[in-house]
């Protein structure tokens, strides 16, 4: 007997997002951002250009919800502890060693910044945020700010565990990480190295003074 039931619009729709997202990454990274358009990306996933507006007002709201999916599939490989070199799902653990934390998760973030899966797409979207405040936001909003927090969750605990003085800013201690790793990586003018993440952090925690 034929089988005469609907065709589940949920799958259905869920393919073609998908389809989406990979079409909209793979045409940033072959032609760069300012080549990449809605056409484009709709006839590379097989969809009608409709389709996409219907879900997204730009091309640059598709590639931040590819780019978060990109990391919400890098967390899934972790939580299975089958996360591929280079990848990282931004979690700083608490050993009870501050420093060798941070180095740890710095690392991660380099080797990331590293990859052109994840560099092409993400200096896409840092361009255009600035030039689209409504990207901007969103993107701070939904991508970087989330990831601030988790450091300054694990600074917290280590000044709770006596590891980092009270009374210090925790949002200016963890931009004392964050920030020199994200300046090299927009300048591109020296290499960005695990041994500069190990650098930034040695600096950030104990300072430039000499050592009593």
């Amino acid at each position: 007997m034929a089988d005469t039931r609907a065709p589940d619009s949920t799958r259905r729709s869920e393919r073609s997002r998908r389809a989406i997202y990979e079409a909209a990454l793979a045409l940033v990274g072959e032609t760069g951002y300012a080549k990449t358009t809605i056409e484009g990306i709709a006839a590379r996933a097989g969809v009608g250009k409709q389709t996409i507006y219907r879900w997204w007002p730009s091309k640059g709201a598709v590639l931040l919800e590819a780019f978060l999916d990109l990391g919400d599939q890098a967390a899934r490989a972790a939580a299975e502890d089958a996360v591929p070199e280079g990848e990282t799902a931004y979690e700083i653990p608490d050993t009870g060693d501050l420093e060798a934390d941070l180095k740890l998760v710095l690392r991660a973030t380099v080797d990331e910044m590293n990859n052109p899966r994840y560099e092409v797409p993400y200096r896409a979207l840092a361009a255009e945020g600035i030039v689209n405040a409504e990207l901007g936001a969103e993107f701070t909003a939904k991508l970087l700010e989330p990831q601030l927090q988790l450091y300054v969750k694990r600074l917290r605990a280590a000044q709770d565990a006596g590891g980092v003085r009270q009374g210090i800013d925790l949002r200016t201690a963890l931009e004392l990480l964050t920030g020199p790793v994200a300046h090299r990586w927009l300048l591109r003018t020296l290499p960005l190295t695990h041994a500069y993440a190990d650098a930034v952090v040695e600096y950030a925690l104990y300072g430039l003074a000499p050592r009593r």
